[in-house]
Order: structure tokens, then sequence, then C-alpha cells
């Protein structure tokens, strides 16, 4: 099972981090992804991170804005958000690959949490 929280309204160029805690599963052992749906849009990736924290890939848009990490001990990832856009505004979503190699597309990922919304004011 996966929880995501921290989302909420931010004006633009503000920061939020989101957290996803994990349970039921071998934490370590998984590849996370936060994904996000904007209204009316498909679900885009965002980021990923393999085991280890020692591989991560971000979508171009988010690039220098965003950091994911995990904390293998707490069985929860994050995604640092900062000098946040409105096109930001999306739900968003944290999954879980168990894989020892990254992925960029949802199909990839077995487990979901319910996602948390975003929204940057201009």
């Amino acid at each position: 099972q996966l929880q995501a929280c921290g989302g909420g309204l931010v004006q633009a160029g503000g920061s939020l981090r989101l957290s996803c805690a994990a349970s039921g599963l071998t934490f370590s052992r998984y590849v996370m992804g936060w994904f996000r749906q904007a209204p009316g849009k498909e679900r885009e990736f965002v980021a990923t991170i393999n085991w280890s924290s020692g591989t991560t890939y971000y979508e171009d848009s988010v690039k220098g804005r965003f950091t994911i990490s995990r904390d293998n001990t707490k069985n929860t990832a994050y995604l640092q958000m900062n000098s946040l856009k409105p096109e930001d505004t999306a739900v968003y979503y944290c999954a879980a690959r168990n894989s020892a190699h990254t992925a960029r597309t949802a199909y990839e990922y077995k487990y979901w949490g319910h996602g948390t919304l975003v929204t940057v004011s201009s």
C-alpha cells in the first residue's frame, strides 16, 4: 500500500514536499516513481529513483526544480518541488515497481497511491 501526502495550494515560485509512505512491501527492493495528472490530460511521468538512490530520472519540464529521494529506513519516498509553476498543477501519484530498473511509463508500475492534489496559483 502506498500513501501519498503533502499536496496543497501554493503560489507560483513556491515549494512543496510530497511524501509517499509504503507498507506491506519490501520497500528497499522497489523502484519508486512519481507521476501526475492534470485536469483533462493523461497521466504523465515526473520522476523515478532506483533502490539505492543511485539512479534518478526526471521529466524534462521538472529538471532542476524537482528532486526525488527516498529513505529506505522509513519506507518513504519524497518529491521536493521548488520553483513551482501553474502548469505543475495536478494530482500527483506515487508508484512502486518491483524491479532493479527504473521506468518512466505508468504501466510498468504495479502499486499506486491514491494521489495528492497540488495547486499552483499564478
